[in-house]
């Protein structure tokens, strides 16, 4: 069953617009906190531009090849989530899914439906839509939670890591380790997943009995019915998702790198390889609150900091995250406009 390749993103309701205008107010506050008074402590603005100025062509060359190469591949995880799908569809709904996503303020619900709509339009059944976009943000998001783990790991095998890191280590494995068990559970089998159903469920239920309340959903439904929808993708195809995931992460990262090494003077850099993919990693967590849309500020600010800590020069660290927002940001949402674009004149042009 496919969707109505014409059927329109459906009209938000009088409430979520006055969820959104709060939100893009909210939004707007944290970005001035953010970029005005927070970032401004850590380097200024001037000077982190003239380091960036005196980056060699060369290191400008290397910069704007990664860039294209993230844009690459930030497609093929959605497609080895939905098997059978081009790149070119592919890349239409992902560009404008990240577009939507990263710059309306609470955008991810705005994003979610667009997908669904778009996936539609290019002949994608509900089933793997659903699955395929509910297995992306799975993997995404327990790809995101690794990194820190990872970067933990490193710093303290080449003795850079205090007692900190290896408990933020130690307790990540742990973590990372039990949610992939249950996960495992979950795909085993119909009747593991109404177990690990019912005992979310009751923990659901004892939450909204603190607040003398209960839930409006069925927990064992919506685990049988995850399963259900995904198994299938998932035991055929879950190596090349887990890959393509973390390379996409990775080639972020690796944007952020070649800018510290540029501006810091190459292999002299007081900032290493691991130090910077620490400040990566623990910066890419805050992309998980809500506000403002992508980790816009909250994920800048943090990995300044996280630089600054381990030895960059102020303005230095100001400089190569800047570089890093403006690289991985600014030309996948023009890019992301263009595709919504063609999207519509296409889905135009077949009514």
């Amino acid at each position: 069953m496919t969707t109505d390749p014409t059927a329109a993103v459906p009209a938000p309701k009088k409430s979520d617009k006055k969820k959104t205008i709060i939100g893009g107010i909210v939004t707007l506050l944290v970005l001035i906190l953010v970029f005005g008074i927070l970032l401004p402590q850590f380097g200024d603005y001037g000077q982190a531009w003239t380091a960036i100025q005196g980056m060699s062509a060369f290191a400008l060359g290397i910069l704007v090849v990664m860039t294209i190469v993230n844009i690459v591949v930030y497609v093929w995880p959605y497609q080895a989530a939905i098997p059978g799908l081009k790149y070119r569809p592919a890349f239409v709904v992902r560009q404008t899914s990240f577009m939507i996503s990263n710059v309306v303020p609470m955008g991810g619900a705005f994003g979610l439906a667009v997908q669904y709509s778009m996936l539609g339009f290019y002949s994608v059944g509900a089933a793997e839509a659903t699955a395929g976009i509910g297995i992306t943000s799975i993997w995404n998001t327990f790809v995101t939670l690794s990194l820190p783990i990872f970067a933990s790991l490193g710093l303290v095998v080449i003795g850079q890591g205090q007692g900190a890191a290896f408990a933020i280590a130690a307790v990540g494995l742990v973590v990372i380790g039990f949610a992939v068990w249950i996960f495992a559970a979950i795909l085993r089998s119909e009747d593991t997943a109404r177990k690990v159903g019912q005992w979310g469920e009751n923990i659901v239920d004892w939450a909204y009995g603190l607040f003398k309340k209960e839930p409006t959903f069925d927990v064992v439904a919506e685990v049988v019915h995850f399963r259900e929808s995904t198994v299938g993708v998932i035991s055929n195809d879950w190596l090349k998702i887990t890959a393509t995931s973390y390379l996409q992460q990775f080639m972020q990262f690796l944007i952020l790198w070649a800018a510290i090494f540029a501006i810091q003077g190459g292999s002299n850099a007081p900032v290493t390889f691991l130090e910077a993919f620490a400040a990566f990693a623990f910066g890419r967590l805050t992309t998980f609150i809500p506000l403002p849309p992508g980790g816009l500020g909250t994920a800048d600010a943090a990995m300044t900091a996280i630089l600054v800590g381990f030895g960059a020069a102020n303005n230095d660290a100001l400089a190569a995250v800047m570089v890093w927002r403006a690289l991985t940001y600014f030309p996948q949402v023009i890019i992301g406009i263009g595709t919504f674009l063609y999207y519509r004149a296409k889905q135009a042009k077949a009514a």
